[in-house]
């Protein structure tokens, strides 16, 4: 018999909600949970363009991927509500650490600039212990509201691991860039991700999906399109009870 580790729906207002239901361990104790959510893909399933540089972090692609989210409550108090925010809020329901890639934290070249604190100025959006995988060690960066930047260079279940330890029994959230979530996806790490597939073509940049051939065997897939014109894929991990 097959049941989903935890169930995600959404109802026909188009609100999305998380079922009581958790996965839990033999001992009965809820088991932190992998997440990747609003992940934004082009029709051609690249989550980001190139080059990337401080002056354009998602490279040729801009802000297209993102423009969805930009009008939604979730991003601005005087945003619509509808499906589009209704996904996007649940990005930061339950999360006590984030894992992201390199690039994620910087433009090429952050390494070297010591004075580096990631994009998002003093107050950073994670307001959690945020692991960031690099080869590049340097000390930890304590930011306002909460963020905490860790450096680390670990493959995805050590870095996984680590994260969890310091989730303190919340989920972990994998933030990307695209780099990142596929490690993950590739190392069957991840227990629910959250994709939004843009209508844009962008033909170059990094894809999610190479390498991951039938990995829709291990998940219940569901697609919700959106009057804005996008579409959520919700990918729900499967095991064998």
């Amino acid at each position: 018999m097959r049941e989903q580790v935890t169930q995600w729906s959404t109802n026909v207002s188009g609100s999305v909600s998380l079922n009581s239901k958790a996965h839990v361990t033999n001992s009965g104790a809820r088991m932190s949970l992998a997440r990747i959510h609003n992940l934004s893909i082009s029709l051609d399933g690249f989550a980001t363009g190139e080059p990337q540089s401080a002056d354009a972090p998602f490279g040729h692609a801009g802000e297209r991927l993102h423009e969805w989210m930009f009008d939604t409550r979730f991003w601005d108090a005087g945003g619509t509500a509808g499906v589009d925010d209704a996904f996007a809020e649940r990005h930061s329901y339950g999360i006590g650490a984030e894992i992201m890639g390199a690039n994620k934290f910087g433009p090429p070249g952050w390494s070297d600039d010591p004075d580096w604190k990631g994009w998002w100025g003093p107050n950073p959006p994670f307001h959690t212990p945020t692991f960031v995988l690099t080869h590049h060690s340097r000390p930890s960066i304590e930011m306002e509201g909460g963020t905490t930047f860790h450096f680390l260079a670990a493959a995805p279940a050590e870095a996984l691991e680590t994260a969890r330890e310091a989730a303190n029994g919340q989920d972990v959230r994998i933030g990307g860039g695209a780099t990142v979530v596929r490690d993950f996806l590739a190392a069957r790490l991840v227990d629910h991700m959250h994709l939004v597939q843009v209508p844009i073509l962008l033909g170059r940049g990094v894809r999610i999906w190479d390498g991951l051939e039938a990995l829709e065997d291990d998940y219940d897939v569901e697609a919700v399109s959106s009057p804005s014109g996008v579409t959520h894929l919700t990918f729900t991990r499967k095991v064998v009870a």
